[in-house]
Formats: structure tokens, sequence, C-alpha cells
């Protein structure tokens, strides 16, 4: 184990090293001026005047700048209006933008709510949920968690607007948060070593077929805004790359299940059976593994496909034909995802259950051989 994990545990340095951006980007383009805070309405004041008449339906508010530019002051911040424009009351925290070269009273404006304060009491609940089932696991279960998040801003995403190749950083990523989160969470043990060596391989095996098909399927990554926006204020990301990274990354999480689950199966069946045979072992852990795999496939595929279900009303509202829908590039690339990552939990299913009832049954075995008689017997 210690010559498979070491090269691994070097090979993700060098790539950290290499990918590590330097932070001297410099992005040009549009929206970059405009500043952004938060903000709690206090109350709402009339529109300013155009020709010396009011802008029908139009809304603003004074608003307490809580952080950004102006923080500490009273402002007036426009607010959208429309038949479908969102609802603001006097006491919301909002998030305004700030553009110093619109006119005198239209420099601050909304631009969302804010749900900080909401989002930070879910995020305590699910600390206090996982805290609560797992006790002391779970502590290293959220220090994964928050690892994880860090690594992703502080060198993931900076190292792609750099323009360094998505896929590369995310295979680095994914091999960073594999070597630090499987061992946080379960533990330095021989098992946890062979749910890592079925997630790299896995892992493999879905950086392949995804290159592969998004270049067959002629995928551009140019499908959202975001993606658009990317285009015009960094030109240098490689945004069909991006599409690859984003597929890696987001099948860690799922292969992390699949392959954990797998070895502590095979673990378990070998303490019960310690005479097994690694194709005994196989086996047996394999019947569990079909029924996981099944499960977790599906619940992969309809995540991606809960993502584009917007689209898919639109198309059905324009009555496209199925075949053509599904071509959208918008709708194929979540049709990849969901099918390349399926592919990696089929793979990793058989490959992590091999490599763990070879392990499995020599330790069970050696350990028993070495015990006392009565243990023996």
């Amino acid at each position: 184990m210690a010559v498979l994990v070491g090269p691994l545990v070097l090979a993700t340095l060098v790539g950290l090293v290499t990918f590590w951006p330097d932070g001297d980007l410099e992005l040009t383009g549009p929206g970059l001026e405009v500043q952004r805070g938060t903000a709690e309405v206090t109350g709402f004041v009339p529109c300013r005047l155009v020709d010396g008449k009011e802008i029908e339906g139009c809304q603003a508010a004074t608003v307490d700048v809580l952080s950004g530019t102006g923080k500490g002051s009273e402002q007036v911040a426009v607010l959208p209006y429309g038949e479908k424009a969102p609802q603001v009351d006097v006491g919301d925290r909002i998030i305004v933008s700030y553009a110093e070269q619109a006119p005198e009273g239209e420099q601050y404006s909304f631009q969302d709510f804010d749900r900080g304060p909401p989002l930070l009491l879910l995020t305590i609940l699910f600390a206090v949920g996982v805290l609560a089932l797992s006790r002391w696991r779970g502590i290293g279960a959220l220090a994964s968690l928050a690892y994880s998040l860090v690594l992703i801003v502080v060198f993931t995403l900076p190292a792609i607007m750099e323009g360094s190749s998505p896929l590369g950083v995310a295979v680095v990523t994914a091999a960073a948060i594999m070597l630090v989160t499987l061992y946080l969470s379960h533990g330095f043990t021989i098992r946890t070593t062979v749910a890592m060596l079925g997630t790299l391989v896995s892992l493999v095996v879905i950086g392949v077929i995804g290159w592969v098909f998004t270049r067959i399927g002629h995928f551009t990554g140019l499908v959202d805004e975001g993606s658009q926006y990317i285009s015009g204020i960094a030109a240098q990301v490689d945004l069909r790359g991006l599409l690859l990274a984003g597929l890696v990354i987001g099948a860690l999480g799922v292969l992390d299940d699949v392959t954990v689950t797998q070895t502590w199966a095979v673990w378990e069946l070998a303490d019960v059976d310690p005479d097994a045979s690694a194709r005994s072992l196989f086996v047996r852990a394999m019947r569990i593994g079909r029924s996981h795999a099944a499960s977790t496939v599906n619940t992969l595929v309809l995540a991606y496909v809960g993502a584009t279900l917007p689209l898919m009303l639109v198309f059905s509202a324009l009555e496209l034909p199925f075949g053509i829908a599904v071509s959208q590039e918008v709708v194929a690339q979540e049709v990849v995802r969901g099918l390349v990552g399926g592919l990696g939990i089929l793979a990793a299913v058989p490959v992590t259950t091999a490599i763990a009832a070879l392990v499995a049954g020599r330790l069970v075995r050696d350990r028993t051989a070495d015990g006392p008689p009565s243990h023996r017997a």
C-alpha cells in the first residue's frame, strides 16, 4: 500500500506546486468595475424624475450600507420594478451593487437578497446533525468538508482563471481532496487506503471517457451566461476543459461514498468468515455493490436531470422532439456528466471490491492465525 500511495502523494504535491496560482491575474471586461456589498432597507423614497415625469413602477429605498463601498452610511438604492420583481420590505437585508460612474442617486442598486444569515443557520443545523449522528468521526467529516471548500477557493478557481489546464487542475484538486478527506473522515487505516485506490482508478476512468465524449460530441462549453461572461473577461480559460473539470470534481463525492461502502462491506464479511477466499469475498461483496451502484447511479443521473428541468420545460413548450432537445449542448452536457459519472461508479464497485477482497482476506487470516488458540478454534 505504501508503494502505491507514496507516488500518489508525491505526484499530488508536484501538481499543486506546478499549478499553484501566482496571483498576477488581471481581468478586463464589462461588469468588473461594479462593486458589491450588503445593506439593510430602512424605508422607501420616490424615484428620480425623467424629463419631469416619474418612471411608472419605479421604486427606490433608503438603505444602511453594512459592507462594501460606503459602509456605515445611508444611501438610496434603486429597486427592481415590474410585474415579477421581488418584493422588498423594510428590515430586509439585501446585496447592493455600486457603480461609481452612474448618475447621483443611482449609484446603488438592488442586486439580490442577502441570504447569509439563513444559510449560516442552516450550516449550523447541518453541523449539529453530523456531530449528533457521527460524534467524533463527524468532526473529521466537517473538517474534510471545510478543507475541500477552501482548497477549491484558494487553489482550483484561481489556477483555472490564470489559464492552467482545467482538467489538470481538477485532477490535482481531486487527488488532494481524496488524500486528506478520506483519512480525516475514516482514519489512517488500510481499508481507507483501499477505498482511496478504488476512487483513484474510477476518477481516471471518468477523466478518459469524459475527454473522449466532450470531443466527439463537439462540446464548446459556451452554454450559459456564466461561461459566456468568463470567456469575455478571461479569454485564457479553456471552457471545454472547464466542463471536464466540473465532471471530475462533481463525481468525487459520489465515488467516495461507493468505494468506502464497498471496502467496509468486504472487511465485515472477512471478519465474519476469516477463512473465506478472496474470490468468495469478492462474489459476496459484489451482491451488495450491485444494489448500491444501481441506487447511486439513479441518484446521480436524477440530480443532473433536475439541474436542467426549467430548460426542459422550455423545450417541452416549444414542442421540440426529444432527440433534438437532448442534443442541445446545455442539456447534452448534463447527460454526459450523468452517464460518465455513472460509468465511473460502475467501474468503482468491482475495482474497489477486488482490491479490498485481496487485502482484507489476507489481513484477517494473518490476524486470526496470530490470535490465541481459542480464537483460532
